[in-house]
């Protein structure tokens, strides 16, 4: 399988594609690449049975193309989070390396990577790290972009790009950062948020905040 191919294997599964269809649109976001380019390669995944896609209803992963994003994504991870905690490298600088080492990792190193990290549930930009076995915890796929004006969330995780990673560590968006959501401006404008730790607002671009993922502020006792 071509690096290729498995980017759009990894790009899907992080929007959710194991779950529910993803849009198109999200995956074009979130590779950074034009919707013709999308749609060339989801045809071939789908030819190869590794994505399910009927026209204007959505991309998602088949329980094969499941399985090879969850080693893809879970050998990639495993590798981030020693990168960060025992390199003590920068979270912006950990995806090129990491895409480097995954693919020459065996099971067996993975396996002894895993337990060395003392078995991580999450990368150091709040994704889920798969199990050996391919299973893996449930975690939102909602994102800023659908945010409401005036609702409170938290920042969960942010997609893994290196360009992305970069911007929001300039603008200093961090993550389990309680945010409320201000104004999205018109004409896909940026996002005007309020970070609740500090009163600091950012503005987020569109971009940005179809590749960010948030959880609803939860209620208080």
């Amino acid at each position: 399988m071509t690096p290729m191919k498995e980017d759009y294997l990894k790009i899907i599964f992080e929007l959710g594609g194991g779950y529910k269809k993803v849009s198109n649109k999200e995956i074009s976001l979130g590779l950074g690449i034009a919707a013709g380019s999308v749609t060339e390669m989801i045809t071939k995944l789908t030819e190869e049975g590794l994505v399910s896609h009927e026209p204007y209803d959505g991309i998602a992963l088949t329980p094969e193309g499941i399985k090879h994003a969850a080693e893809l994504v879970r050998k990639h991870r495993l590798w981030e989070t020693f990168l960060v905690d025992d390199l003590h490298y920068s979270m912006t600088d950990v995806h090129p390396e990491a895409e480097i080492l995954e693919h020459n990792t065996s099971d067996r190193l993975a396996t002894a990577l895993d337990a060395f990290l003392n078995h991580p549930k999450y990368c150091p930009h709040g994704g889920v790290i798969p199990a050996a076995n391919g299973k893996f915890d449930n975690i939102s796929h909602r994102l800023l972009a659908d945010a409401e004006d005036g609702e409170t969330v938290v920042i969960e995780r942010f997609l893994d790009n290196h360009e992305l990673l970069t911007y929001l560590n300039e603008i200093g968006l961090q993550l389990h950062a309680k945010v409320k959501v201000i104004k999205h401006e018109p004409f896909e404008g940026p996002i005007l948020v309020e970070c609740l730790d500090n009163d600091q607002q950012l503005s987020i671009s569109f971009k940005a905040s179809h590749n960010i993922f948030v959880n609803q502020e939860p209620l208080q006792d």
